[in-house]
Formats: C-alpha cells, sequence, structure tokens
C-alpha cells in the first residue's frame, strides 16, 4: 500500500463517502442501520480530522506558506464538522433532528473532500516532492493509531476547542 499522504487522505475520504451513501441510501425507517452508519463515520471522521489537524496541516502550511489561507479555510470547516460531529454523538437515531444533522454533516463534509480532492491536493502535490509525501503519509499512519475515535475522547475534545481559540 502506497504511504503517499495524498493517496492516503483519499481511501480515508472514499471510505466515508460509501458510509454517507449507505446512510441516505438506508430509508426513513432503517433507524437502527443509520445509528450504526453514523457510529462509524463519528469514528471515521474523528480520526481523519485529527491526521489531518496534527500531521497533514501544519506541515503543509510550513512547506507550502501560499497555502495557509486554504489551510485555514480546511481548519474551520472541520471544526464545523467536529460540532457536529459530537452534537451527533450525543442523540439517539430515533431521534427528531437526527436525521437532518446527519444530512448536514455530510452536506458539509462532502463540500469539503470536493474542494480538498479537486483544488488543494493538487497544489500540495505540485509543491511537495514524491518523498515528503511519503514521509508524510508514514506519519499519518502512525498518528492514525493514536487517535481519538471519539469526540468525547479528551484529546479530540481539546484538539476541537484549541481550532475554535485560535
Amino acid at each position: 500500500m502506497s504511504t503517499d499522504a495524498i493517496v492516503l487522505l483519499k481511501a480515508d475520504h472514499k471510505e466515508i463517502k460509501s458510509l454517507f451513501k449507505q446512510f441516505q441510501q438506508a430509508g426513513e425507517d432503517a433507524t437502527v442501520t443509520k445509528g450504526r452508519l453514523v457510529e462509524k463515520m463519528i469514528e471515521l471522521l474523528t480520526v481523519h480530522t485529527y491526521i489531518e489537524n496534527e500531521i497533514m496541516y501544519p506541515e503543509v502550511r510550513r512547506l507550502l506558506p501560499d497555502l495557509e489561507d486554504d489551510v485555514l479555510e480546511s481548519y474551520e470547516e472541520h471544526h464545523v464538522a467536529d460540532v457536529l460531529v459530537m452534537e451527533l454523538a450525543a442523540l439517539k437515531p430515533d431521534a427528531e433532528r437526527f436525521d437532518a444533522k446527519t444530512t448536514v454533516l455530510i452536506e458539509n463534509v462532502t463540500h469539503h473532500i470536493e474542494e480538498e480532492e479537486e483544488d488543494w491536493f493538487p497544489k500540495v502535490r505540485a509543491g511537495l516532492g514524491r518523498k515528503q509525501l511519503a514521509e508524510m503519509g508514514e506519519r499519518l499512519l502512525a498518528a492514525k493509531k493514536k487517535a481519538p475515535r471519539s469526540p468525547a475522547q479528551p484529546s479530540a475534545l481539546k484538539k476541537t476547542i484549541d481550532a475554535v481559540v485560535k
């Protein structure tokens, strides 16, 4: 498997989008299924946000200062997703706003993924060499192992608060 940072992040995106599609196709009364899908979404998004915030964004910001505005926008998009994830984690799948809140999360994250894949990743690939992306990818994989799996974990909550304060 490639350790190219962009390849790894795109693989995460693909897995997350698959869950989104399953949720959207689950049907109105599929409360149990939707609950399980949202639990998995929360886990994947928490890990993904963590590794981007801890490794990818700071490194790109340092190495490619021209992309700083893009990085700052990505932090804010992550913050919005983090808030929705925390709220969803506290809701039961049969709650009145569960489907609506999940739909808003899906819309926001889908927009973020499209921006990254269509605009930001090509800029990063053009600005960094293969070796840098491979080394960053190895760091992403290592960070995934220690990443929080839930927004309720102290390190995930701290990252969200830190992002808001900045």
